[in-house]
């Protein structure tokens, strides 16, 4: 497990040549859960990237599988422009994180991959914007406006049924191949992602996360987390707690991230460690 960053509220994005920009808070949290004996999940919190990878392969190489698609992430960032990112660059280390878990996994017949969902910030006509992208079954929500949506698509043999019309969503949720998934970075394949454009605006808040949570907290239940008025950091603990208690059959990492307008007067910033179960924190 590898974590990146750290728990952070006030952080103010400019908009470049516009006299205007917007106020960010952050936090993440991952945990093993209550029956697994190794994280494989690792998280990146803080801008431009912010993901969230659920590795598999086993205990050691789900773990390097994870940690090597987050540190190829993570190494975007030393070229952002303004706090901003060329969304074409993602492309370049999402090909990169996979040569890297295909060399970690020379030796193991069945291979090594892993799922990574996540937002960049980026500019598109002058305008800033999330880019949301994902490989997997780890996901992204949005909440703007009362407005409760999952942006992403799960790339699994589940979500391909339910598209089909052979099982509804509620089936999904229990089904037997529901750990199945068609799209992965690694696996000695090149690496696929959906993209999604979001323009910032005040008032959203997007959810981040592994199925550790999803395969134990409903959609409903989460939107319910989502709404209740809580901090970014709040928000976070009330939902790592639900799954657990739920049973945390999996790993679990959630990351939560609000956008609100600058007021008048400077805010204060403050700065927390990102908690996690296992790995170090760079």
């Amino acid at each position: 497990m590898s974590s990146v960053g750290r728990d952070r509220s006030g952080y103010r994005l400019t908009v470049p040549g516009k006299r205007r920009g917007f106020v960010l808070d952050w936090a993440g949290r991952s945990d093993v859960g209550r029956k697994r004996q190794v994280n494989e999940d690792s998280v990146l919190v803080g801008p431009p990237v912010f993901a969230v990878a659920d590795g598999m392969g086993g205990h050691a190489a789900g773990d390097r599988a994870s940690a090597a698609v987050i540190e190829r992430l993570a190494a975007l960032a030393a070229n952002a422009d303004h706090g901003y990112l060329d969304i074409a660059r993602l492309d370049g280390a999402l090909t990169a994180a996979a040569d890297d878990i295909d060399e970690i996994a020379a030796h193991i017949p069945i291979g090594a991959g892993t799922t990574v969902t996540g937002v960049i910030l980026a500019m598109v006509d002058g305008e800033p914007h999330f880019a949301v992208f994902n490989i997997g079954d780890s996901r992204v929500y949005l909440l703007v406006d009362d407005e409760f949506a999952r942006i992403t698509r799960d790339h699994s043999v589940v979500q391909e049924m339910v598209d089909a019309g052979l099982i509804d969503e509620l089936q999904a949720e229990d089904h037997p191949e529901s750990n199945v998934i068609t799209r992965a970075v690694g696996f000695r394949e090149s690496p696929r992602p959906d993209l999604w454009m979001l323009p910032m605006r005040p008032g959203m808040r997007l959810l981040l996360c592994s199925d550790g949570l999803t395969k134990e907290v409903d959609d409903r239940r989460i939107r319910r987390y989502l709404t209740d008025g809580g901090s970014a950091a709040e928000t976070a603990d009330d939902l790592m707690d639900a799954a657990l208690a739920a049973g945390g059959r999996d790993n679990v990492t959630v990351v939560v991230i609000d956008v609100a307008a600058p007021v008048p007067r400077p805010g204060r910033e403050s700065a927390g460690t990102l908690p996690h179960s296992g790995g170090t924190a760079s």
